[in-house]
């Protein structure tokens, strides 16, 4: 990511000019580039916690041979922690309460709001399967006592159970609970849990977040220079200053 290091220093170099845009262009660009120097094995760290924290285990398998990069964490872990993400995704929230339990038990235990938003999706699941009473027995049951203990479980339930008061659930104000991006969601956030309790590390991918950073980045710097810039991330190919 030297390319992000660039951006901010020609930020800081800049920054007193004249309001004119300063005009950068490619062979400075890539001479500044060269004069970067990063680590291999600090960039092949990045790519292990991508693929780790991702659940790409055969990738991780290989690019651990191929590169010589540890995980930080026991690949084999990896396809336990994507049954658990795959249940939920498929709204399969019993099965995937019981491999987190299989995993951790002190991962629900010690995670309340996690273990509420589980039993969330079970509930929306009971309402996207049309099974009104055995929905309100459980929000009734599993979720009001932990509602009553904190006001945002109540305000959640209370927009889940909202959706029982519309025929068309698909389309009333609270549909976007029954979309495929809750599920995602609720996954999302026990994939982190598990991957949180098995590395004692933060669960988000690195790689992403300096990729976010280095738009900003380049956002930042459009305002005061023209430049060659990386408009497709994809292929990071540098495209000639705009004049």
């Amino acid at each position: 990511m030297s390319l992000f290091w660039i951006v901010l220093g020609q930020l800081d170099s800049i920054e007193s000019m004249s309001s004119s845009k300063k005009v950068i262009t490619r062979e400075e660009w890539e001479r500044k580039l060269k004069d970067v120097k990063i680590r291999k094995e600090d960039m092949n760290k990045l790519v292990m916690n991508f693929l780790v924290t991702e659940g790409y285990v055969e990738a991780a398998e290989k690019f651990r041979i191929e590169s010589g990069t540890e995980p930080d964490i026991d690949l084999a872990t990896i396809t336990d922690r994507m049954a658990v993400k795959k249940a939920v995704q498929s709204g399969n929230v019993q099965d995937a309460i019981e491999k987190v339990n299989d995993l951790n038990p002190e991962i629900l235990d010690t995670n309340p709001q996690l273990y509420f938003h589980l039993q969330q999706q079970k509930l929306i699941e009971l309402i996207r399967l049309g099974k009104v009473e055995e929905a309100l027995e459980f929000a009734q049951d599993e979720l009001a006592p932990r509602g009553e203990e904190n006001q945002s479980f109540l305000e959640e339930l209370e927009r889940t159970v909202a959706l029982l008061a519309f025929e068309d659930v698909k389309n009333c104000p609270y549909g976007e609970l029954l979309d495929v991006s809750q599920r995602l969601k609720t996954a999302s956030e026990v994939n982190a849990a598990i991957l949180t309790s098995q590395s004692h590390e933060k669960a988000d991918p690195k790689l992403p977040s300096l990729l976010k950073m280095l738009v900003w980045a380049q956002n930042q710097l459009d305002e005061k220079a023209a430049y060659p810039r990386i408009n497709n991330l994809s292929t990071a190919t540098l495209e000639d200053p705009a004049i």
